[in-house]
């Protein structure tokens, strides 16, 4: 059975390689046409995405995992169990909130490439969750260590506030680019009264889905 396994997560990383492989060749060929000239900061803007980063992180756990299962018996080293929580929930979290705030939000045609948007939001984050209640190897997650999840949300959004007034957008001709319009403080309708606001609804969501994640942690594996 662990091999079963072992194959399903091998499965589920190559289709989040699939799609931000796919997304990104999408992206490329989208700023040659918009004439962009500068492309090591467009597609440092690409891997700058909260999406892109959690789903790489989600394809190394995958394939981490994978080795695990072959490899060993038991239960999983307690750095990979961590490891695994956090990144279960950034793509719970990732799911969360592209469905509630993003999906109708309009992008440029042509700019976003359907299948990979919806494996990156939807089918990956199912995928890991899943993976979390039914692979064997899972492990306590201590309540003590719910800090340790929130540890790489809050890097990113600092990261994200202070790069994206010093990030022209080559598209729009603007002189700033935020990878999410809830957190562009010159679009919001309060300014960074409103960034602040969905900062801090989004981070309560991560503690509440890391708190679930451990919760989880706690029942029985329903498959050995």
């Amino acid at each position: 059975m662990r091999i079963g396994f072992a194959i399903l997560r091998v499965a589920a990383a190559a289709a989040g390689v699939a799609a931000i492989v796919g997304q990104l060749i999408t992206s490329l060929d989208f700023w040659g046409k918009n004439n962009v000239t500068n492309i090591p900061l467009v597609v440092t803007n690409f891997f700058s995405f909260f999406t892109i980063q959690s789903n790489v992180a989600a394809v190394v756990v995958f394939l981490i995992g994978a080795a695990l299962l072959v490899t060993r018996t038991g239960d999983d080293p307690q750095w990979f169990n961590t490891l695994r929580a956090s990144v279960v929930t950034y793509m719970v979290v990732t799911g969360i909130v592209y469905n509630l705030l993003l999906r109708n939000v309009p992008l440029p045609q042509g700019a976003t490439l359907p299948w990979s948007n919806e494996i990156l939001h939807v089918a990956v984050p199912i995928l890991m969750l899943l993976d979390w209640i039914f692979t064997p190897g899972r492990m306590v997650v201590p309540w003590r260590k719910l800090w340790i999840i929130v540890i790489y949300p809050i890097v990113w959004v600092v990261y994200t506030m202070i790069r994206g007034p010093l990030t022209p957008n080559e598209i729009t001709g603007e002189s700033y680019w935020y990878p999410y319009p809830f957190l562009n403080p010159d679009t919001s309708p309060n300014g960074y009264l409103s960034v602040s606001f969905y900062v801090v609804l989004i981070a309560l969501v991560i503690v509440a889905v890391g708190a679930g994640i451990a919760w989880i942690s706690r029942r029985k594996p329903i498959l050995k």
